[in-house]
C-alpha cells in the first residue's frame, strides 16, 4: 500500500497533502528544506517503508527508516513544525499557516489506522514523497469543495 505525500516548500516550513489511492487522508507539516541537514530540514523526496514505533513521549507513532544521512525520522503529532519538529513529519487535520496546523492527534490516529489495516493484510506501507505543486493545489481544492 502506498501513501503519497505531495509537498509545497516555503522558507518557513513545508506543507503537504497525504493521499491514499488518490483520496485525501490529511495534511502534513514539516521543517523547511535545508539540504537534508539533521534536526533543521525535512527529509529528501523518495519512497520509504514505514515502521511502527513506540516511545513514552509520542506513544504509538511511525518511523521513516533508511533516510540517507539521517536516523530516527518519525511521524508523530505536532502543530508547529519550527517549535515541535526536528526533521520529522506531523500529520494535521487542517493547515493554519506555513508549517502549522491543528488537530494533529486526530490526524495521527487516522494515519495509524491506515498503517495497521495494511499490516493486518500483510502489506507493506510505503510513503512516497514528491513536490508536484499542481497536484497539491488540486487536492486541496477538492477537499474543500
Amino acid at each position: 500500500m502506498e501513501l503519497v505525500l505531495t509537498r509545497v516548500y516555503k522558507s518557513g516550513g513545508t506543507n503537504g497533502t497525504l493521499t491514499l489511492n488518490g483520496h485525501f487522508v490529511c495534511f502534513t507539516i514539516e521543517l523547511p528544506w535545508k539540504e537534508n541537514q539533521r534536526n533543521i530540514s525535512c527529509i529528501p523526496e523518495g519512497t520509504y517503508e514505514l515502521k511502527a514505533r513506540y516511545s513514552p513521549k509520542f506513544q504509538n507513532h511511525l518511523e521513516v527508516p533508511d533516510v540517507y544521512g539521517r536516523n530516527l525520522i518519525l511521524i508523530h503529532p505536532a502543530n508547529n513544525a519550527l517549535t515541535e519538529l526536528h526533521g520529522c513529519i506531523a500529520p494535521v487535520k487542517q493547515l493554519t499557516g506555513i508549517g502549522k496546523g491543528i488537530y494533529s492527534r486526530l490526524a495521527m490516529e487516522k494515519f495509524l489506522s491506515i498503517f495497521h489495516q495494511a499490516k493486518e493484510r500483510n502489506e507493506k506501507l510505503v510513503l512516497t514523497i514528491n513536490s508536484n505543486r499542481y497536484e497539491y493545489l488540486r487536492q486541496v481544492q477538492e477537499t474543500h469543495s
